[in-house]
């Protein structure tokens, strides 16, 4: 069974990058933990909130990977005074969550409070960009208007 690519158009030329980008966000895991927010905090700002109780900083890592912001959590076993549960409804389970980036998006900060993992984001103003492109024109003796005659064509 084929695959319908939304980019499939001949009119939309190197997209191929978005493609996989996409694809790669619809592989990523759909399980819910741990919950998360994502904020819009400003025009070009945004802040990623996990939820992460019982996490410490050392238990936490935060990784950028090829456009792809990668948060693993793996609590370390407390062997020193082993704890018996009668009821245990908090996870302490290891996890990884991935969000992929936007090209030029960059991650200012991480901090962890109140067992809140808040991850902040900027995009930079974009810069307008106008090129000219000089267009040449061909001569009738095969010329391409600078002048110049090409090789095995002289007399």
């Amino acid at each position: 069974m084929s695959r319908m690519s939304v980019f499939n158009s001949p009119l939309l030329l190197g997209f191929e990058q978005i493609e996989r980008v996409l694809d790669r966000a619809a592989k990523t895991s759909s399980d819910g933990y741990p919950p998360y927010n994502i904020e819009q905090r400003g025009d070009n700002a945004l802040r990623i909130t996990l939820a992460v109780a019982g996490f410490s900083e050392a238990d936490l890592a935060i990784t950028l990977e090829d456009n792809q912001l990668v948060i693993r959590g793996r609590q370390s076993d407390d062997e020193e005074s082993p704890r018996l549960f009668l009821h245990r409804g908090i996870a302490a389970r290891q996890f990884q969550r991935s969000f992929v980036l936007a090209e030029g998006i960059e991650v200012v900060a991480a901090d962890l409070h109140n067992g809140l993992l808040n991850i902040d984001l900027q995009r930079p103003e974009p810069a307008q960009q106008v090129k000219r492109i000089a267009i040449r024109t061909r001569d009738r003796k095969g010329g391409d208007g600078t002048g110049s005659v090409p090789v095995g064509a002289r007399e």
